[in-house]
């Protein structure tokens, strides 16, 4: 091993150049030399290799980020260490200093076609946000290799459950067990979002006043949610079934003591179904989607899927071609009208002026 022996601030001072023999002893000397004309210029070489050894791994980078910010700010931190575990895992002994912005990017293209364009975004957001705070708390002082990376373009999704596929949707659910076939109901009889359904608690269901309150919602806010007769009798028969061990309404077997995430149940429905495209948060999109199309106002679909902001709910009033057939309906109908005869245009108007055109077999 080649050592360089300096005074460094009245402080005597080894420091290692390199191994032999992968090092020769002229590559050894002229690394010396750099660092003796380091020193002269009154750096302390030592520095930044004691500032490298402070830099956290990512690991280490994330666990803070959950202790001591998404525990307290993020609803879905128990998602995130699910996801880190899922996606990250094999970079958690990796110091940050050490990952590029050439490996995030090489991540998020091999998640896009592996896991899908949302999830591959999702994870290099989360990554972004963890080596964000690393830098704001004086973790890690280089930059952030998340900036820059190119993520997938998305289009909002607008897929929900049409009338032709409703009967196979309902016939499929049926087949589950209770626990399962009352929960994906709920989902879709009360427009709330998975998370909130899964977390349901007996003590925040009035059966007599057919409400459910949710403490919080994603959006930070609570929310009372009508409960309409179909989903009052589900919960009616689930209550007067519920063992008095249980707080949950959808109780599970796992640590936190209720429903979680029935991926593998969703899959069978759909299966039977033939609804392959299907998302379970679809069936919140589906309500939303059939009160645009009954005629609901924005503000009250807003107002049942508890939406903040207006503009998250105008994404309902295009999910439906039923409105806008209708409305098609009634201006063709009144244009044919003239073709029977019921309503001629004067001689001395515009329509008169208009160069003839067949329909079918009769000239306007």
């Amino acid at each position: 091993m080649f050592y360089l022996y300096r005074r460094i601030g009245h402080r005597p001072t080894r420091i290692a150049i390199g191994p032999y023999p992968d090092m020769s002893i002229e590559q050894a000397r002229a690394k010396a030399l750099v660092l003796n004309s380091a020193i002269a210029c009154g750096e302390d070489p030592l520095d930044s290799r004691r500032a490298a050894e402070k830099i956290p791994t990512l690991g280490e980078a994330f666990e803070k980020y959950i202790q001591d910010y998404a525990r307290h700010h993020c609803k879905t931190w128990k998602v995130m260490i699910e996801n880190f575990n899922r996606y990250l895992k094999h970079w958690r002994d990796r110091k940050l200093d050490k990952i590029s912005k050439n490996d995030v990017q090489l991540l998020v293209n091999g998640m896009g076609r592996e896991n899908g364009r949302a999830t591959a975004n999702r994870t290099v957001e989360m990554l972004r946000a963890v080596i964000n705070k690393a830098r704001q708390w004086d973790l890690f002082p280089g930059a952030n290799p998340c900036d820059g990376v190119s993520k997938f373009k998305l289009k909002s999704r607008d897929r929900f459950l049409q009338a032709d596929e409703l009967p196979r949707f309902f016939a499929s659910v049926a087949q589950e067990e209770p626990l399962i076939r009352d929960f994906v109901l709920i989902c879709l009889l009360t427009g709330a979002r998975k998370g909130n359904v899964e977390e349901m608690r007996w003590e925040h269901v009035n059966l007599e006043r057919a409400t459910w309150f949710i403490p919080e919602t994603k959006n930070g806010e609570s929310q009372h949610v009508p409960l309409v007769p179909k989903a009052l009798e589900i919960l009616q028969e689930r209550y007067e079934r519920r063992g008095d061990e249980t707080e949950w309404v959808f109780p599970g077997t796992g640590v936190t003591g209720h429903l979680v995430s029935p991926k593998n149940a969703w899959l069978r429905i759909k299966k039977r179904a033939g609804l392959p495209d299907i998302h379970l948060h679809d069936l919140r999109r589906t309500l939303g989607s059939w009160q645009a199309a009954t005629g609901a106002s924005l503000a009250i679909i807003g107002k049942t899927l508890n939406h903040k902001d207006i503009s998250t709910t105008t994404i309902y009033a295009r999910l439906s071609l039923d409105p806008v057939r209708s409305a098609m309906d009634v201006a063709t109908a009144a244009i044919l009208k003239v073709v029977d005869g019921d309503k001629k245009p004067e001689e001395n108007s515009e329509v008169s002026n208009v160069r003839p055109f067949r329909y079918r077999n009769v000239t306007f």
